[in-house]
């Protein structure tokens, strides 16, 4: 995806994510993050994306802590929400290419990994956001139309998460019996193999070689399976189960 399209999503998610915490209430629970409120979402949210515009109408160039989460609740809340995705988008669509600051995994350019981190980040969230309405996830039966998380969003998100997120030294899929897990998406071909160790996950794009496990489904039923953010039976597992587990089990961001 261009800078471009990555901006465009992260507009669009970041009022979805907002029209879902308004209708739901903040008081209501999120199914997809057990523990949370849809406040705690918004105030997670809102603080990571003033926490990135910083990096980029600012432009620090080594690691600078966030803001933290404010002391607000309710409409007041809500609009600190809106108010700083707003910012945020307006600050990735002027700035230049030639954007200088920190960044925490590889990418063509800072403005770039802002722009996908950032999209990405609020699609996940804005599908946390729509659980809270009682609304099925995205891939069920029941799932509202603008729910659903575009093909192409889906499969750059995957990329993101397993070379990018889980190829850091944080990852915690590690497993002292290596094994290889493939995942296949079927709507948009696109295939990536992971391999597991005692160190982080090495995943690259295409299918060669044999596999251990392969996840396959949808590009946005594995997305948000992989984020766990969907039930582990909605995409199909085949051969060894236990590395389909292990992702599961010790997949989590923090």
């Amino acid at each position: 995806m261009e800078i471009t399209a990555h901006i465009k999503s992260l507009a669009r998610e970041g009022e979805l994510l907002a029209d879902a915490a308004e209708k739901a209430g903040p008081g209501a629970p999120v199914p997809t993050c057990p523990g949370w409120q849809v406040r705690d979402l918004l105030r997670h949210t809102g603080m990571v994306h003033r926490w990135a515009r910083a990096f980029v109408v600012e432009g620090h160039t080594s690691y600078h802590p966030d803001g933290g989460e404010p002391d607000l609740d309710g409409d007041a809340l809500l609009e600190w929400f809106r108010e700083g995705h707003r910012l945020l988008v307006a600050a990735l669509t002027e700035a230049p290419d030639t954007l200088e600051c920190w960044t925490f995994m590889p990418a063509p350019s800072p403005r770039a990994f802002w722009a996908r981190r950032q999209a990405h980040e609020t699609t996940i969230h804005r599908v946390d956001a729509q659980s809270a309405l009682g609304t099925a996830a995205p891939g069920a039966v029941s799932a509202r139309v603008d729910a659903e998380v575009p093909a192409e969003v889906a499969a750059d998100g995957i990329d993101e998460l397993l070379r990018g997120f889980h190829a850091r030294e944080k990852s915690r899929v590690r497993t002292q019996e290596p094994g290889v897990l493939r995942v296949r998406a079927t709507d948009t071909g696109d295939v990536w193999t992971v391999r597991l160790s005692a160190g982080p996950p090495r995943a690259t794009r295409g299918g060669d070689g044999a596999a251990d496990c392969e996840l396959h489904g949808t590009a946005e039923q594995l997305y948000l399976t992989l984020w766990n953010r969907l039930p582990a039976g909605t995409v199909t597992v085949t051969g060894d189960e236990r590395l389909a587990r292990l992702w599961r089990e010790t997949s989590a961001v923090n």
